[in-house]
């Protein structure tokens, strides 16, 4: 039996039969090899099928990766005919997703004149498949939204029943955001990476370039963050995020700053549903948060397999847990991690993460109520979990000199001039030395600093 790639290719040849094409080509027949029926059974077995799954060699994401082998052989001129007529199992594949390496390895396979094709005649799919290049990704999911936008407009224009109404407009506006937070600021393109645009949006904006970035940030929020009010805000946090550690590079690097500063990137990711006050108290969402993110992370690691760069998650309260339980699972490993006003999880101490070196900071403002609350298990902040400590009160950094704004409450971690961006700029760009821990003038943080 087969496994991984060499399964896919087979069920490609057993799916090509089926629509009347060849068997399998020499260039995809080369990647074939034999793997034992127990390896398989174990994997298939070890991984959910469910939406929202994590990608894995379930039968169903062996079968969506076999649809997308089969695309590789079918003409660039029936594709569209193709698309249309599979339109189920294309949308199959974002429910239960291939692994993002066997999606990498075919869609380099594929002719550019058929993934241009492609791009066009299933933007939606194309645009949010792992493993595809994030350029392409890009332009499928611009192309998405200008489409959704248009049919939007076209039905409400002939829409009459009031409800309805109301859900359309409000759909406009989620896709007017979206678009709105595309915009370029600063000089700095924006890649639309991930588009959802059914009742419960997603969205996942890229600032900067991820398949170039030396150092790459993910920002993962919690309750009250849908991408309908909060996208724009979110792209702004990323910007601001992305100035700062571009800003601390320079410094850092000195006179040769201005020629040779290293890249980053940093993803205003909003690629599940947040919770509201009714469903904050379970773990049904932040499990959904956790599986789609595993996904994003997968696919950076499929896209940057030979220059991998130095990764980082800043996640904040609910978001904060379903990072945690991405990283519980093993199957994917960070650089460097950051929790603020987390609820906890499962995981006891940084020893339970997948995150190299243990490298996890905790962020905690004063007048946080979910702060020590331990709510889904586990403290962040209790001196036995293991995390370094991220100053938030405010400041004056020992760097710069500049007086540093102090965060209270939950709802103030991303505050523009803050301690906390400043602390999470240098997480993201491996200066975890010079994070200032919030404890008095002359901490061995600070010596640190000035020793620079």
């Amino acid at each position: 039996m087969l496994v991984g790639f060499a399964a896919i290719l087979s069920i490609t040849s057993a799916l090509a039969g089926v629509a009347g094409a060849g068997g399998v080509p020499a260039d995809l027949a080369a990647h074939m090899s034999p793997i034992s029926a127990d390896v398989v059974s174990h994997d298939i077995g070890s991984r959910s099928a469910v939406g929202d799954a994590p990608a894995g060699s379930t039968r169903a994401g062996l079968l969506a990766a076999g649809t997308l082998g089969v695309l590789s052989r079918v003409s660039t001129a029936d594709i569209p005919a193709y698309v249309e007529s599979h339109r189920t199992a294309l949308d199959a594949m974002l429910v239960n997703p291939p692994r993002a390496s066997d999606v990498a390895a075919l869609w380099k396979l594929i002719d550019p004149r058929k993934q241009a094709s492609l791009v066009k005649a299933a933007p939606h799919v194309v645009g949010n498949l792992e493993g595809i290049p994030y350029s392409v990704r890009g332009q499928a999911n611009v192309l998405d939204l200008k489409q959704t936008i248009a049919e939007t407009r076209e039905n409400l224009s002939s829409e009459s029943g009031k409800a309805e109404r109301l859900t359309l407009k409000r759909t406009l506006d989620t896709l007017q955001n979206v678009k709105k937070a595309l915009a370029k600021h600063d000089g700095v393109t924006r890649t639309l990476i991930g588009l959802d645009t059914s009742s419960d949006a997603r969205a996942a904006i890229v600032i900067g370039d991820l398949s170039k970035a030396h150092f790459v940030s993910y920002l993962v929020p919690g309750m009250y963050m849908s991408v309908d009010e909060q996208i724009v805000d979110w792209a702004k946090v990323a910007q601001e995020l992305y100035n700062s550690q571009t800003d601390w590079l320079r410094r850092l690097l000195g006179p040769r700053g201005s020629q040779v500063t290293p890249a980053v990137a940093t993803v205003a990711w909003i690629g599940y549903q947040t919770p509201e006050l009714m469903n904050i108290g379970g773990l049904d969402l932040a499990t959904q948060g956790a599986n789609n993110l595993e996904l994003s992370l997968e696919g950076l690691q499929s896209i940057r397999q030979t220059d991998p760069p130095f990764v980082s998650v800043f996640a904040h309260s609910y978001g904060s847990t379903a990072a945690l339980l991405a990283l519980e699972r093993h199957t994917v490993t960070i650089d460097a991690l950051a929790l603020l006003g987390s609820p906890g999880s499962d995981a006891q101490s940084v020893s339970q993460l997948s995150v190299r070196d243990g490298n996890v900071f905790v962020g905690q403002a004063p007048m946080d109520p979910i702060v020590h609350s331990a709510f889904f298990g586990s403290d962040p902040g209790a001196s036995a979990y293991g995390a370094q400590k991220m100053g938030v009160s405010g400041g004056i950094d020992p760097i710069t000199e500049k007086k540093l704004a102090g965060s209270s409450g939950h709802n103030e971690y991303f505050a523009t001039g803050s301690e906390s961006m400043r602390n999470l700029a240098l997480i993201g760009i491996d200066m975890g030395d010079l994070v200032m821990d919030g404890t008095s003038a002359g901490s061995p943080t600070e010596t640190t600093a000035s020793a620079r």
